[in-house]
């Protein structure tokens, strides 16, 4: 008969636990509660190496453009933040002023290269212009060239795919990312399927304008005959941690799809390739114990998965790295690039995703009670993109005041 008293008993024990540890969660952390109680978001932060608070963490999510904050930390893990990408014109050697045969142009994946024009002023770093490789082509003492000007296509395959695009990805959302790289690889708007071949042309048409004869018609070629493999002149693009800013900043999906192939090459060699790319991200994630689905480095897969608990213990990572900070402040502060329109004045660095139904949010904030910067992420699916905003603004706006 003195059951129901002890189950009873044991429930009240039980209650005043749940409550006492409610009541000790700090006040902020309960108010943040409220802000993101019943929402499909999951909020991680964290603050010199402690996680500092968790709402549905844990949980893989897509994480849209955030994948380029993946990308750069794997990239900046590898290569040096001051690394050029060259692009070179290799042949024989020159004598007399005559370079016999054919001049092979070899890319190394610069997405800057331009000849000039919209493509080279919409870029707020100095791009790798086609006519400096000319000068210094003819600084090198060719005055003709005996055969052709050919635009080199084996560093990287030229795979336009990945798993988990959409099928208008290619004609709409990403150029062709490909080794030799010109104008960005689109014209007049569009995108183009011969970028080596119109940069070999472009070359052509600066040589010839210079003085410098040229044989033939310029072509593409898979590869530089052993033969070819003199060095005459070659370009170096602004420093690799310009580019990410640059790619950071306004979200560039063929800069991101581009350097994923130079991670893919740095890893494991040639030819880069997209998936590849992805593979490197997830290889560097596991370093640190955390798993990454990794099809892409754009972000545009919908395949593509990272718990926001994970991006921000990789953001800790990144905070203790030397090349930690040049990444934090090559990020969009607020009205600054994809961040132009929100959070005016406060001390933020953060990357923006956006796929359909999906918002994310990375990076970090100055905490005014820590003194310190804090790691955020907030991952969110199935709100609209003004209501996922808004909710990803006042959240950050709250951890600035508010966290500790």
């Amino acid at each position: 008969m003195r059951r129901p008293t002890v189950v009873l008993s044991l429930t009240c024990v039980l209650f005043s636990i749940l409550c006492s540890d409610a009541l000790a969660r700090p006040g902020w952390k309960r108010d943040l509660d409220n802000i993101v109680r019943n929402k499909p978001v999951g909020v991680s932060v964290r603050n010199q190496g402690k996680s500092l608070y968790t709402f549905s963490a844990k949980g893989k999510r897509i994480p849209a453009s955030n994948q380029k904050l993946l990308l750069s930390m794997a990239l900046l893990d590898r290569m040096d933040p001051g690394e050029r990408l060259a692009t070179s014109a290799r042949g024989r050697q020159v004598r007399s002023g005559i370079l016999k045969g054919n001049l092979y142009i070899v890319g190394r994946g610069d997405p800057t290269v331009s000849s000039g024009g919209s493509f080279a002023k919409s870029l707020p770093l100095k791009p790798t212009y086609i006519g400096r490789l000319a000068k210094k082509i003819k600084s090198a003492g060719v005055r003709r060239i005996g055969g052709r000007v050919v635009g080199v296509r084996n560093y990287f395959a030229r795979d336009w795919w990945a798993s988990g695009w959409q099928s208008f990805y290619p004609s709409s959302e990403v150029a062709l990312p490909v080794a030799l790289n010109i104008n960005g690889n689109t014209n007049n708007g569009r995108h183009i399927g011969d970028p080596e071949r119109r940069l070999a042309k472009s070359l052509t048409k600066r040589l010839r304008s210079m003085g410098v004869r040229v044989g033939g018609k310029a072509r593409t070629g898979k590869g530089t005959p052993d033969y070819a493999r003199n060095v005459v002149a070659q370009v170096r693009s602004s420093p690799l941690a310009t580019i990410l800013r640059y790619m950071n900043r306004t979200s560039s999906n063929f800069f991101a799809e581009v350097l994923g192939k130079v991670l893919a090459v740095q890893r494991s060699g040639p030819p880069g390739m997209i998936a590849k790319g992805g593979r490197g991200i997830q290889a560097w994630a596991s370093r640190y114990n955390v798993r990454v689905r990794a099809y892409d480095s754009s972000g545009l897969s919908s395949s593509n998965r990272v718990s926001p608990k994970g991006m921000t213990k990789l953001l800790g990572v990144a905070h203790n790295r030397s090349w930690g900070e040049r990444l934090r402040n090559g990020l969009a502060t607020g009205g600054q690039g994809t961040l132009e329109d929100r959070l005016h004045g406060v001390p933020i660095r953060a990357k923006t995703g956006t796929l359909s139904g999906v918002s994310t949010l990375s990076g970090w904030v100055r905490l005014k009670r820590a003194g310190s910067w804090g790691e955020f992420s907030i991952m969110s699916r199935g709100m609209s993109k003004p209501k996922a905003v808004n909710l990803e603004d006042r959240i950050v706006r709250f951890l600035k005041k508010r966290a500790r």
